[in-house]
């Protein structure tokens, strides 16, 4: 089943063209990398699938409309940008949005512990690292269930060994029938995805799983599939 389709969607800011009317498929339960540099329209891609982007063409998430009212509880939404209140503890920020999801107390133990925070959930969020802001952000969008999560440069800032925890977490997400969208510049990250959609100035240069890639391109990471898709464009 299709958890989101896109025919035609643009997005164009003072004639700039952000999205160049892309068509797009993403399945339900999978692990979905959306990789390109920076400036790709990854964020407004995201932005557009979470309902905060104006755009045109059409962009259907979990069978609404994007934007729709009845996706708010559906769809958990990390960006680069935390939106956490900075000056009461990680605990009493997730107790507000769980409120506010109504997610019940057993929810906010299994997201703290979900994104191993267990030993900061006193701490006032102003007082954390920016990778520890980022995971209780991640651990915000994970209260209520959510289907469907779109998650910006989760593991940016991250060490090593919490990234490795991290996609651990998100392949169980999406073993237990939850869509994820991961962006990311660092192509070595897709590499732990079932899909690929690779984005390029505004335009899909592909949009299906990481095996047909790899076996398309006949390389063997899809930092090298990229650069071979991008040649394989230029020569068309």
């Amino acid at each position: 089943m299709i958890a989101i389709r896109a025919n035609g969607l643009r997005v164009q800011k003072n004639k700039h063209v952000i999205l160049n009317s892309i068509d797009l498929n993403i399945a339900k339960g999978r692990l979905v990398g959306l990789i390109g540099p920076s400036g790709s329209g990854k964020t407004t891609l995201m932005r557009s699938i979470v309902g905060v982007q104006q755009y045109d063409g059409k962009l259907q998430v979990l069978g609404q409309e994007a934007g729709s009212s009845k996706l708010r509880i559906k769809i958990g939404y990390v960006s680069q940008s935390p939106a956490l209140y900075g000056d009461i503890s990680v605990r009493e920020n997730l107790k507000y949005f769980a409120t506010v999801l109504r997610a019940n107390d057993r929810q906010v133990d299994t997201v703290i512990s979900s994104v191993e925070l267990d030993k900061f959930e006193d701490a006032i969020v102003d007082t954390l690292s920016g990778g520890q802001r980022a995971r209780v952000n991640l651990a915000v969008a994970l209260l209520g269930g959510p289907d469907l999560l779109v998650l910006d440069e989760p593991t940016v800032g991250l060490d090593p060994i919490l990234r490795n925890n991290l996609w651990k977490l998100f392949h169980k997400l999406a073993s237990d029938g939850k869509t994820l969208i991961i962006s990311s510049h660092v192509m070595d990250e897709a590499d732990r995805c079932d899909d690929v959609v690779l984005l390029r100035d505004g335009e899909i240069l592909w949009n299906d799983t990481r095996k047909k890639l790899l076996g398309h391109t006949d390389t063997e990471s899809v930092g090298d599939a990229f650069v071979a898709i991008i040649s394989e464009a230029k020569n068309v």
